[in-house]
């Protein structure tokens, strides 16, 4: 994939790649985040105010706000208005030697700033150009905002949270970015080798609320799946009221028996061998279709034991569980710590903060931070001197 220019990313295994970035909040500056997480030369493109992200507290210095010290590592900033004359030339010239562009702006804004797919194919015919917004731009819906909390409710998340607990609750994170966010990431690496098999860069669309509602139906399209369907979509034991940690003697786990083996073995731990044999639980499909008399079998016997002995059961028995952690608790764990997951960095103007681990281990191409989060525009004279582009004054 490498495009044979001077290296300015890390050594992993997108090394030689560049992406640049049009884009703010979380999504498509998560994807590109991945992107340079795994050595791609990531040029995030930003107004002079720099994007919105930047500015969410807590902050030590201005534009340098807590979630921009994650979204925006390993990545280099140049500062574009893009409204202002020479705006949009500067930005079609650091294109033209990009391999990678990917933007959350709308398309109809992208087409009236003359950065439609075609625009941008016109001065680099191999980029990968990745397109990411609420909807899909041929709808009805396709020039509307959305964000989130807007996605989640269109694709049935909020409706799924509401079958459980009777509220309309939003999921208390923003995974529809974050899912979105993987599936850019997906995409540019699929194209990208389309790409280096046949010389031909491509416009890609990932539209949100498309991509969460696939998502949601993996599972939910359940007894729907069939046509004529055979009952109504929703996966029962996911939408079980009950469906929860359990309450032990003294705290909360998830105990998961899953196989006959792991409930046949759970039911003579707690004292009921008999149930194994009960037509309600003799097979995973019984056990689905009534997980509301599982879990309240579940509640009843959970607390007759500590958190220790039913982990020291479980493991024993090859039954998945695992403590309830709070987020403190689960980033200051030792198999977070042992793995890397939260360390400390030092950033040369912020101080000391908290990087966020790269999960994935690549043995021959190891990942990591190669470049700390930069300020607003820090690269923008670096970067044009690269491409050889002297802007407009």
């Amino acid at each position: 994939m490498s495009s044979g220019r001077q290296e300015a990313g890390g050594g992993g295994p997108l090394s030689g790649v560049r992406v640049v970035e049009l884009a703010s909040v979380i999504m498509a500056p998560y994807a590109a985040q991945q992107l340079g997480d795994l050595g791609a030369d990531v040029i995030k493109v930003e107004p002079p105010t720099g994007d919105m992200t930047r500015h969410y507290p807590p902050t030590r210095n201005p534009g340098m706000g807590a979630a921009a010290l994650n979204l925006n590592r390993n990545k280099r900033s140049v500062a574009i208005d893009l409204k202002a004359p020479g705006g949009r030339d500067a930005l079609l010239a650091l294109i033209a030697t990009a391999d990678v562009f990917i933007t959350n702006i709308r398309p109809q804004a992208l087409r009236r700033l003359g950065l439609g797919p075609e625009d941008v194919a016109a001065v680099n015919s191999r980029l990968v150009h990745l397109n990411a917004q609420g909807f899909r731009s041929d709808s009805e819906l396709g020039g509307h905002a959305a964000y989130d909390d807007i996605v989640q409710a269109a694709s049935g998340l909020v409706w799924l949270n509401e079958q459980v607990s009777g509220v309309p609750y939003f999921v208390p994170t923003v995974v529809a970015d974050k899912i979105c966010g993987l599936v850019i990431v997906q995409s540019v690496l699929a194209a990208l080798h389309y790409r280096d098999r046949t010389g031909q860069g491509q416009h890609i669309e990932v539209p949100m609320a498309d991509t969460m509602l696939a998502f949601n139906l993996v599972e939910h399209l359940a007894a729907a799946t069939l046509d004529p369907p055979q009952g109504p979509m929703g996966y029962s034991r996911a939408l079980s009221s009950r469906r929860k940690a359990a309450r032990t003697a003294d705290g909360r786990m998830c105990i998961l028996p899953y196989s006959d083996r792991n409930w046949s073995d759970f039911f003579t731990f707690v004292g009921r061998p008999e149930l194994a044999d009960d037509p309600r639980f003799g097979s995973l499909a019984d056990r689905a279709r009534n997980a509301d008399e599982l879990y309240a079998l579940m509640e009843e016997f959970s607390p007759r034991h500590t958190s220790a002995a039913w982990q020291e059961f479980c493991d024993s028995a090859g039954i998945p569980a695992a403590p309830v952690l709070s987020l403190d608790e689960a980033a200051a764990s030792d198999y977070a710590t042992e793995g890397g997951l939260l360390r400390t960095a030092e950033h040369p103007t912020e101080g000391t903060y908290r990087l966020i681990g790269q999960p994935v281990r690549f043995r021959t191409t190891p990942t990591g931070l190669h470049r700390h989060c930069p300020r607003i525009g820090e690269h923008t004279e670096e970067v044009f001197a690269e491409i050889g582009y002297r802007p407009s004054a």
